[in-house]
């Protein structure tokens, strides 16, 4: 029986690749002390064997009872045998008479013999002893296993028919571990000592026979990539553990090609994976499952996927060293990567997790890639930290259960908590690509509305006749069927998932406002809360309002910060905060006195943020807002429609007509006649105060002559009272588009107009007409003598002089 197979895993290649070089001699060590004990013990053993075995061939077993004959006895003997006549006895007889003289039997022992009747009994005890201490020599059979085939039948009847298979011993297979493993220790060896040998040899090239040679061998590297992948992606089943092999060449050795060769491994290995993934998460199967009978394909199914999974966490681990080697700027033993490589090598290494993060977000170790790439939102090299916020933001935008988003939610929580608030801001802009509409408040209000009762047996007997009693019990079960079908559990779980999601970065938004107002953050956790105010929880209104109106009111915020906060309040204030009893009027004075100092130029990214206040502070909340505001903001808007770019001029007037339908009475701004005493104070930044009911809207004559047609368009609309019929409304789809739907689709981002915009004529004109161009007739005149071309005249200096003198 061979001896039981150490439950002691055998460190594998790459964990050894992996090791230090001392702590590989240790290892190597170790192994050998404890194969040379493993040894001194056989040999031991097989010491004492021999010893025992000896013992036992040299000792002649002795009779169970023994005794001593006096020599008197023994004469008599002789002579008794003597006085026989001999002739009366056949020589088979005498024979075995004398056998039987030599055997002691009960019969022929002497009674008053001097020996004792049990003294051999000791002597038989130490004989069993010896022969239980030689070895028992069993023959080596090999273990058979019999296969049954099916019977032939013949003549003389049916004749069984079997296979025998011989296991392999576990030693042998050992034995067979062994040889592989010096094998491939023997492989290395060689391998090294070829790559000194190419070294010194490419020493002696030319630098354009070392291209040449660079070249074949990518080539060749190439080509065994593409052989390796083929394989696998033509029949993944079969051919799992070429993955393996492909790993391998991420441990290149070649200076000359290392770089080259492992990008182009990562990449082939990433495309690898997102084609042969299933689309459902491997599971481990339980003990119970390892040990139950299964088919061939479903064993075959489960190797595949057990390979799949334990290459896949492989090279994950292999990307995941190469960044940390980066980062730590770590120098490997083998030195076939310069330093300056690494950056190169791990840009490579993540883009492949991007697109593994993108591709594969239901497989394994998903978790696992999204805590390698979110510290890498926050890495200087701007490269590497936009493809993860893009990674990111495109994660978000694609995720319809909201479990990944959760998962990436939580780790940038505790990435900003850990580094003290010390991140980038576009950390935070990544999460204004969250998908998420609905939360779990609307289940509070749905559990205080009374839910339908249902009728008891009681009550239909009482109020209902046996056919409406019948008509009513299938009216109940179809409704109780359909509120299980519209509660449904994956909508359940959506809510929760996102409700928990929205709650962490609430979390986070709430403890920069409260901690790090000065920090680079402020306006992205600004942008955050105006995108997510619709969705803040009503105790949480009181306490956010004071700390935005310190802020706008401290002065220390930038145009786009205030205007995000602006934005926060009124998103707030025209959902759920329509119950509280508060009047913004210094919001509304903030943004007024804010309007004249926007940017008029390219980044006019600031006005789509006006237009969405506007639309929260005047059309949502019109029955709160006073006539004499709106007509004070319809002015400004007005003037500043003048001095901006053609994109923002169309959502400002698109936000003028929405207020003139919102307010009638604006059209008080298209009469000359004056509606009330005073004088309209343009400089003056109180809405309230300015007197904007006694001023015109001039500014709609100025903009029929602009150069953008749909701004003309729209001035021509405004200054005939902005009608919904007729010939001078506006077409459909200018008027069913918001402001802000406007203002994205006439940008001009990228420098060209739309609709294009006629260029200027540049035909010259042949003649000029001559006339009286000038009105005021003494003007005209001065100019034509100006004009006029006169004969130079001769200047006589002599006379001059002459008259000087005199």
């Amino acid at each position: 029986m061979s001896p039981p197979r150490s439950k002691k895993r055998r460190p594998s290649f790459r964990r050894l690749l992996k090791t230090s070089g001392v702590k590989l001699e240790n290892k190597l060590k170790n192994r050998q002390l404890k194969q040379q004990n493993v040894a001194k013990k056989q040999r031991k053993e097989q010491k004492k064997l021999r010893h025992a075995v000896k013992d036992a061939v040299i000792r002649t077993p002795r009779p169970l009872e023994t005794y001593r004959k006096r020599p008197e006895e023994e004469e008599d003997e002789e002579e008794f045998l003597e006085a026989l006549p001999t002739d009366m006895m056949e020589d088979d007889d005498l024979q075995q008479m004398a056998s039987m003289a030599h055997e002691a039997s009960f019969i022929t022992r002497d009674l008053s013999s001097c020996g004792p009747v049990h003294s051999g009994k000791k002597r038989r005890s130490e004989v069993v002893r010896g022969y239980e201490k030689v070895p028992r020599k069993m023959t080596k059979t090999e273990e058979k296993e019999v296969i049954h085939l099916l019977p032939i039948k013949d003549k003389t009847g049916v004749i069984p028919q079997s296979i025998e298979r011989v296991k392999k011993r576990q030693e042998e297979a050992e034995e067979a571990e062994e040889a592989e493993e010096e094998g491939e220790e023997v492989v290395e060896q060689s391998k090294e000592l070829e790559d000194n040998e190419e070294l010194q040899s490419t020493a002696e090239l030319t630098e354009e026979q070392r291209e040449e040679l660079r070249v074949q061998k990518i080539k060749e590297k190439k080509l065994c990539i593409a052989t390796l992948g083929s394989a696998v992606i033509s029949d993944p089943f079969t051919n799992i553990k070429r993955v393996k092999e492909l790993r391998g060449m991420l441990m290149e050795s070649d200076p000359c090609v290392a770089v080259t060769v492992r990008k182009l491994v990562m990449v082939s290995l990433m495309e690898i994976f997102k084609d042969i993934a299933p689309t459902y998460r491997i599971r481990p199967l339980t003990s119970a499952e390892k040990t139950a009978k299964v088919k061939k394909d479903t064993q075959q199914l489960r190797e595949f996927e057990e390979g799949l999974v334990s290459q896949y966490k492989f090279y994950l681990e292999d990307l995941e060293q190469i960044i940390k080697d980066w980062k730590q700027q770590k120098k490997k033993r083998s030195q076939a990567v310069s330093f300056s490589s690494y950056l190169s090598l791990a840009e490579v290494a993540v883009r492949c997790l991007c697109e593994l993060l993108l591709a594969l977000p239901h497989f394994n170790f998903h978790n696992n890639i999204i805590v390698i790439l979110v510290p890498l939102m926050n890495d200087p090299v701007k490269q590497v930290s936009g493809m993860c916020c893009d990674a990111f933001k495109k994660l978000f935008q694609q995720d319809k259960l909201g479990g990944a988003s959760l998962a990436t939610v939580q780790v940038i929580s505790g990435l900003v908590k850990r580094l003290n608030y010390n991140v980038r801001p576009e950390v935070l802009r990544t999460l204004l690509s969250l998908r998420i509409k609905e939360v779990e408040m609307k289940k509070d209000i749905d559990a205080t509305a009374p839910k339908k009762k249902f009728m008891n047996n009681k009550e239909k007997k009482k109020n209902l006749s046996r056919m409406q009693r019948k008509w009513k019990k299938a009216e109940e079960k179809l409704e109780k069927e359909l509120l299980e079908a519209e509660a449904s559990e994956s909508k359940d779980k959506k809510i929760k998932l996102h409700t928990e999601t929205l709650n962490i970065v609430f979390l986070v938004y709430f403890r920069i406002l409260k901690k790090a107002q000065k920090s680079v953050l402020l306006p992205a956790v600004l942008e955050g809360l105006a995108n997510f105010a619709h969705l803040i929880n009503l105790e949480f209104f009181d306490d956010l309002l004071d700390v935005l109106q310190n802020l706008v009111q401290s002065g220390d915020l930038t145009n786009q910060e205030s205007l995000h906060c602006i934005q926060t309040v009124f998103t707030i204030l025209s959902g759920q905060g329509d119950v509280l009893n508060i009047d913004p009027l210094n919001f509304y004075s903030q943004l007024y006195k804010m309007l004249p100092t926007l940017h008029a130029g390219k980044p006019n990214d600031d006005i789509i943020i006006v237009l969405r206040c506007l639309d929260a502070m005047l059309m949502r909340r019109r029955k709160q807002v006073t006539l004499q505001r709106a007509l004070a903001f319809v002015k400004r808007l007005s003037t500043l429609s003048l001095h901006v770019l053609p994109n923002a001029g169309v959502g400002i007037l698109a936000a003028n007509r929405a207020a003139m339908h919102s307010f009638p009475k604006c059209d008080f701004l298209l009469d000359n006649e004056v509606q009330g005493s005073g004088f309209y104070l343009p400089e003056l930044d109180e809405p309230e105060h300015c007197n904007a009911q006694n001023t015109v809207l001039w500014e709609l004559h100025t903009l029929q002559r602009h150069y953008h047609p749909v701004v003309r368009q729209f001035a021509v609309h405004l200054s005939l009272g902005a009608p919904s019929e007729g010939s001078a409304a506006l077409s459909v789809d200018l008027s069913r588009r918001s402001p802000a739907e406007l203002f994205d689709d006439y940008s001009v981002r990228d420098m060209t107009f739309n609709p294009t915009v006629a260029a200027p004529g540049t035909k010259k004109r042949d003649h000029f007409t001559v006339g009286a161009l000038l009105l005021d007739s003494e003007l005209q005149r001065r100019a034509e003598s100006v004009l006029t071309v006169t004969t130079e005249t001769e200047l006589d200096f002599s006379t001059a002089h002459t008259l000087d003198m005199q």
